[in-house]
Formats: C-alpha cells, sequence, structure tokens
C-alpha cells in the first residue's frame, strides 16, 4: 500500500479507537450488560466502516469483539472468546465491515465516474460557449484553440483546415503532430496513439459527410470519451462560421441555434454510451452464474440506478428541447386517470418513504391532449411534491371533473415557498434560494409543465395554504375537448 494511504489508514484506526475507548469508558461505568453493549459496539463498526476503509474497519471490529470480552464477559479483565456471543459479534463485526465498506467503496468510484463526466460536460460547454463567443475572423488562431488546451490540459492541438490546406499548431508537442494530423486527413482515417497519448480524427461536414480536415490532440486525457465531442464541436464551429460569412445576420444566427442543438445531442449520447456499457457489464457479471448474494445485490442495484439513469437523461433532454422550442402537441384520445396512476406508481417506486395517494372518479376520464407532453407535465408536479416534502409525508393527487375542463390537483405537506418566490417559481431556471441548497434540479420543470398546460388551452397554478408545516399544491387544469385547428402538429 502507498505511504499515504498507510497513514489514512493509520489516522482513521486511531480515530476510531479513541472512540472505541470513550464507548467502553461510558458503557462500563454505566454497569451495561454484554446483550445491551452488542449493539452499541456494532453501532460503532458500521459508522467507522463508512469511510470505505476495510483494514482499519477490520481492526475496529476486532478491537470490539476484545472489548466486549474483556470488559463486558464474565469473568471480567481476561481475554477467552468462550462466550459464544462473542464469536458471534466478531464475525458480525467482520461482516458488517466488509460489506459496508464495500459498498461504500463502490458508491464512491461510481461518484467520481459522475463527477469526471460532470467535469468533462462543463468544459465542453465552456469551450462552446467561448466558441459561440468569438468573431468569425477568429477561426484556426491561437485564440481558437487556447480553450481547447487550458480547459483539458492538453501538451499541444493541432489541426488541418483542407480548405485552405494549412496547419494550425497551439503548444510544443513533442511528437509528430502536424504531420500525423494531415496523414488522417489523407487517409480518411482517424488515429490513436495511447503510447505517446496522441489523438487525431477527421473532421467532416455536415453535407454527405465530407471531411473538412482534421484536428489531433496531445497529452488529452480519457480520449476515448472526449476526442470524439471535441471534434464535432470543431466541426460545428467551423462550418457554423462559414455559413455566417454567406449569409445574412438573421441566417447566421438560426445557424447557431441549429450548432447548439447538434451540440446538446452530442453530449446527451457522449452521456448514454456509458450507462449502456455499465448496462452490459451488470448483466454480463451477473451471467456468470457465480456470484454470491450479496454480489447479485449489487449487479441488480447497479443495472436498476443505471436504467433508472438513462430515463432521467432522456426526460431531461426531451425537457431541454421544450425549453428550446414551441410546444406543438399531437392531439389523441386518452385516458387521464389511467395515466395519473401510471405516474404515481412510478413515483412511489423511487420515493419509497413518501405515502402518494391518487383521488381519481370512478369513471375513465377521457381527454383529447397529447398524452406524452400531458406525462411530462404532471410527472414533474409529482416529483416535485416528493422531493420537497419531509419523509412519511402523503402526496395527495386529485382528478376533478369540472363543466368543461379536467383539474388534477398535486398536493403536499412538510414543505412552503417564500411568498417572495411565488411569483417567479414559473420562470425559466429560477429556483428558490433554500431548495437550491439542498436539492438537486435544473429550474425547468415547472417552466416547461406550464408551457404545456398553455399549449392545450390550459393552465398551471400554484395554491399555498398558510397553516402550520406548510402545504403547497399545484393545480393543473385541462379544457375537455381541444380540437387540432387550435395546434400544429409537431413534425
Amino acid at each position: 500500500m502507498p505511504i499515504s494511504t498507510l497513514r489514512k489508514t493509520a489516522l482513521r484506526t486511531g480515530i476510531g479507537c479513541l472512540g472505541l475507548s470513550l464507548l467502553t469508558f461510558i458503557l462500563f461505568q454505566l454497569h451495561v450488560d454484554l446483550a445491551s453493549a452488542i449493539p452499541l459496539y456494532m453501532l460503532v463498526v458500521v459508522v467507522h466502516s463508512m469511510m470505505g476503509d476495510f483494514p482499519s474497519a477490520a481492526i475496529i471490529s476486532v478491537l470490539s469483539a476484545a472489548c466486549l470480552d474483556f470488559f463486558f464477559t464474565q469473568p471480567l479483565f481476561s481475554l477467552y472468546m468462550a462466550n459464544s456471543l462473542n464469536v458471534i459479534a466478531l464475525v458480525s463485526f467482520l461482516a458488517i465491515a466488509l460489506v459496508v465498506t464495500r459498498l461504500v467503496s463502490d458508491e464512491t468510484k461510481q461518484a467520481k465516474a459522475v463527477l469526471m463526466q460532470k467535469d468533462r460536460l462543463d468544459s465542453l460547454y465552456e469551450v462552446s460557449q467561448h466558441l459561440l463567443a468569438l468573431e468569425p475572423d477568429a477561426m484556426m488562431t491561437d485564440k481558437f484553440f487556447e480553450p481547447f488546451r487550458s480547459l483539458f490540459d492538453m501538451t499541444a492541438i493541432c489541426a488541418f483546415d483542407a480548405e485552405t490546406a494549412e496547419v494550425h499548431v497551439l503548444g510544443s508537442p513533442t511528437t509528430k503532430l502536424q504531420e500525423k494530423t494531415r496523414e488522417a486527413y489523407i487517409s480518411g482515417h482517424d488515429l490513436n496513439d495511447p503510447a505517446s497519448r496522441m489523438s487525431v480524427i477527421c473532421l467532416r461536414g455536415s453535407a454527405g459527410g465530407k471531411m473538412t480536415g482534421a484536428i489531433g490532440f496531445e497529452g488529452l486525457k480519457d480520449p476515448e470519451q472526449t476526442t470524439a465531442s471535441l471534434a464535432l464541436l470543431t466541426a460545428a464551429v467551423v462550418q457554423r462560421n462559414k455559413a455566417f460569412h454567406q449569409a445574412t445576420d438573421a441566417a447566421a444566427a438560426a445557424q447557431a441555434e441549429v450548432y447548439r442543438s447538434a451540440v446538446l445531442d452530442a453530449l446527451a449520447h457522449e452521456f448514454k454510451t456509458p450507462l449502456a456499457t455499465i448496462l452490459a457489464a451488470a448483466g454480463g457479471i451477473r451471467e456468470t452464474g457465480h456470484l454470491t448474494v450479496e454480489q447479485q445485490d449489487l449487479a441488480d442495484t447497479i443495472e436498476s440506478e443505471a436504467v433508472r439513469l438513462n430515463s432521467l437523461t432522456s426526460r431531461l433532454l426531451r425537457t431541454a428541447h421544450l425549453d428550446r422550442d414551441d410546444v406543438k402537441p399531437r392531439m389523441g384520445s386518452m385516458d387521464l386517470g389511467a395515466l395519473v396512476q401510471e405516474i404515481a406508481r412510478q413515483c412511489s417506486q423511487r420515493f419509497p418513504d413518501r405515502c402518494i395517494v391518487v383521488d381519481t372518479p370512478e369513471a375513465s376520464i377521457e381527454l383529447f391532449a397529447d398524452a406524452q407532453l400531458l406525462r411530462i407535465a404532471v410527472a414533474q408536479l409529482v416529483e416535485n411534491a416528493c422531493k420537497y416534502s419531509v419523509p412519511g409525508s402523503a402526496v395527495n393527487i386529485a382528478i376533478a371533473g369540472l363543466h368543461e375542463a379536467v383539474a388534477v390537483k398535486v398536493t403536499n405537506t412538510g414543505s412552503s415557498i417564500p411568498y417572495g418566490e411565488r411569483s417567479r417559481i414559473f420562470e425559466r431556471f429560477y429556483r428558490g434560494e433554500n431548495v437550491s441548497r439542498t436539492t438537486a434540479g435544473s429550474g425547468l420543470g415547472l417552466y416547461v409543465a406550464r408551457k404545456i398546460a398553455i399549449a392545450h388551452s390550459g393552465s398551471l397554478d400554484l395554491d399555498v395554504e398558510e397553516k402550520q408545516g406548510g402545504t403547497v399544491a399545484f393545480t393543473l387544469t385541462l379544457p375537455r375537448h381541444t380540437t387540432t385547428e387550435d395546434h400544429v402538429s409537431a413534425a
């Protein structure tokens, strides 16, 4: 083990021993019996194992069992381990330490992987924002490539422009980066050399896949996950700026919007690729057939959470599209009650500590609307109610049939919206000051849900009851019958 790891283990063991000594002193002074002391020592083992350091947790487990035998088992102040409870406690402590540290380690690795992916996406987004702000004359210059090198910590970056047959280099490459970049364009094949940390990828235009050049990176970390996005980003920017010189200001602005959509789709694809890999790996592990019960549970957890994250990614992508574009419902007949019941069932699985109650009329409620869009709107309201309510509270979903409309009211208790924020909660990207620090979100959910309601000639309103504990309700009101003449069908 590295010296730094040994030091951390020693420090954690010292902290655990200190806590164990304090617990032993208190319990011994209180004359606690063996049966009562075992759960408390088990709690110490569990808490210490949450640090994710199994060697340290194993030491604390053995010391805990020794303390039980030495201070709480007759005859006192002797180590015989003759009592079966002490033996069971030792085995249980070690098993708990192994399982908890393994779970913590796996969660830590997953968190690091997600954080790395987030950092990569943030860097790509920052690069795209910088490139969008550049003047067209800054193409293929140091100013153009500097964000690539600084944000992704590259040694050098090289680009070959097929239109001018020029090679542009930023940095001091230690390999034949210029030659390899030109050769990749001529041969039409990408190049990846892990030994020299050099990656070259061909740039292709949007029309017919014609190559417009090549771009090479030296010293890029994790090239398999990043080069394709950077190349796509470069190609998109080059095409956008060429179009800018050939069109009016209005046409150039429209092209920029198309570019942003392409970047968003590319980033979503890059995010889904590792999820598909995780699902395939989890399935492969389970199919080996040589797993213990704990390992089978871990494989099932990985697979179910990956499926959930994939579903959330698809939904967030759809929400982002709805944010950018005008909502154009595809109208059709649907059963609103069945839709609400399905959403309630899915949210009950995601939030098992919430009691979701659905109050629907006995007869089915037929509605002429876009089922997919309404699913997004209603699901957003129910998920918000679950996220911002306290554990153990009830979330009520009530469907009421009005004279010419139908209302879906989602109510939760245990939370409140400050008076000064109530007029802004439907604004794009707005999140309350308190919830932004405690609950993750983008600030688009209610904004998009109201857009969907308005697109159906309906409304989405907030209802806050001023009473102890706080009650928040959102009411989605939709007309019973809306003709297709009021809307433009999506292509």
